[in-house]
């Protein structure tokens, strides 16, 4: 799953979102790392939906702009909480790995306890 995808489907967890919502929901969850397009988002939620893992809510005209509201579905928060599960699995392996790493460069610093 890219980080888009990953990020977009996260920001439909707690509750449906518009286009635009998502857009800053996305930026703010990534600390504005992933500033989405609307173009970007639009073609990932047509895959997203394709899969089964979003669906289109409702859509509202708001200030005479039709705006479509989009929700996780079930397979979407599985989904999610696979994904996430499996970035926490890697995140501890490569801390081990670092504190190998800070172990065994230790001796050679001169910094033994």
């Amino acid at each position: 799953m890219s980080e888009q995808a990953f990020l977009i489907l996260a920001a439909l967890a707690d509750q449906p979102r518009h286009g635009y919502g998502l857009v800053s929901e996305v930026a703010a969850m990534s600390e504005n790392r992933i500033q989405l397009r609307a173009s970007t988002l639009y073609a990932a939620l047509e895959r997203l939906v394709a899969r089964g893992l979003v669906e289109p809510e409702r859509d509202e005209v708001e200030n005479g702009r039709l705006r479509r509201y989009y929700r996780l579905t079930d397979a979407g928060a599985a989904a999610v909480e696979a994904e996430t599960q499996r970035m926490t699995a890697q995140a501890r392996a490569a801390k081990r790995r670092l504190a190998r790493r800070a172990q065994q460069s230790a001796p050679r610093l001169g910094l033994t306890g």
